[in-house]
């Protein structure tokens, strides 16, 4: 029942950013300011990796890649969380995909995924 509808893919140069945005419906407000939420990527034969999270007790981590420039945050009353993209290097270039898991349940739910391209 639960879905993330993400936004702000799209092309930049290197060095430029992005910002990415993760619209969650069909959860309750109080549940999602709880709830553990992020954003992870794929490149093609490679692993999806954590990009940027919110742990359950609200904190942020990073992927060791991040290195200061991508940061994560969120809007409760809008139900949407967000990844700010800044000095995007060509190794960036990946399918974004944001992830969420309501506060009190056990199954993670996951948007479609938006292409980021890095290239002059």
């Amino acid at each position: 029942q639960t879905r993330l509808v993400e936004s702000g893919g799209g092309l930049a140069q290197p060095g430029g950013s992005l910002r990415l945005s993760c619209k969650a419906s069909g959860t309750i407000l109080s549940v999602f300011t709880g709830s553990p939420m992020g954003w992870y990527r794929q490149a093609p034969g490679k692993e999806r990796e954590l990009v940027a999270a919110f742990t359950g007790s609200g904190e942020t981590v990073y992927g060791d890649f991040v290195k200061g420039r991508f940061t994560v945050s969120k809007d409760n009353v809008k139900r949407t969380h967000y990844l700010q993209m800044t000095s995007l290097e060509a190794e960036d270039a990946a399918v974004y995909y944001c992830q969420l898991r309501p506060y009190g349940g056990t199954r993670e739910y996951w948007g479609q995924g938006t292409q980021v391209t890095v290239s002059s």
